[in-house]
């Protein structure tokens, strides 16, 4: 299977307003790809949008000379990511403060896949998706009134207005929690759109070609066994 073969003519937008620098992220080194560049971007509204699509990413480290990739919650505000962990954790350990611990290099990914792409050929198989790459120091949050920002954002990131509507933590659970902190400058966006890239010899094969699209959706929300029945149903899962 191959996601890298279409060509940016079929793959690239048109029509879009020139970018300035404040709307992007600065490409660097480690955040242009060396294939299938066109699919990249670093428009930060769309690097913003699929981070806020996404329930879980996947925090990549090296742990003990090996290397280490978990996926986790996290939830962002404006330009940073929180990243929720245990105490206990050793990457989140590893992270420090950022004074007393120089902090945690990591890669930091969030992927969402949109159709299943069926080209005549084997070959040319491949995935609409949107994809980040995060890349940067983590640092532990360790002032208290960022990590209750830190602690709404990632209740927020699961459904949003979720923090208002539930009892914050309080300071036996924020004793447990630990939360790291990593600012989007190293950020890349990878996008690809469309159908399959046939070979031209190939498009007379009796082969069905084309995309089956991927949508996700929510059920009606089930109430715990022990809800009081004089709770509504807030309007905010009621519009999910």
């Amino acid at each position: 299977m191959s996601a890298t073969t279409d060509t940016a003519a079929d793959r690239t937008p048109t029509g879009a307003p020139e970018a300035t620098a404040a709307d992007t992220y600065p490409p660097t080194d480690r955040t242009v790809p060396t294939r299938s560049r066109q699919r990249a971007s670093y428009d930060k509204a769309l690097v913003h949008s699929i981070l806020d699509e996404a329930y879980v990413c996947h925090l990549g480290f090296v742990r003990d000379g090996a290397p280490v990739v978990l996926p986790t919650l996290f939830g962002r505000v404006e330009d940073r990511l929180y990243v929720h962990g245990s105490t206990g954790s050793r990457p989140l350990r590893a992270a420090g403060d950022g004074v007393a611990a120089p902090g945690l290099p990591v890669c930091l990914t969030v992927t969402h896949v949109d159709g299943l792409v069926l080209a005549r050929s084997a070959f040319h198989h491949s995935l609409n998706y949107r994809s980040v790459v995060v890349l940067g120091t983590a640092h532990q949050v360790t002032d208290p009134e960022e990590l209750r920002v830190a602690l709404d954002a990632l209740v927020d990131q699961v459904v949003p207005g979720r923090s208002a509507d539930s009892r914050p933590a309080n300071a036996k659970e924020l004793a447990a929690t630990a939360v790291i902190r990593l600012d989007l400058n190293e950020v890349s966006a990878k996008v690809r759109t469309g159908g399959p890239n046939d070979d031209a010899e190939d498009l007379a094969l009796p082969h069905w070609s084309g995309v089956v699209p991927l949508r996700g959706g929510y059920g009606a929300p089930v109430p715990a066994d022990d809800l009081d029945p004089a709770v509504a149903l807030p309007d905010y899962l009621a519009a999910l």
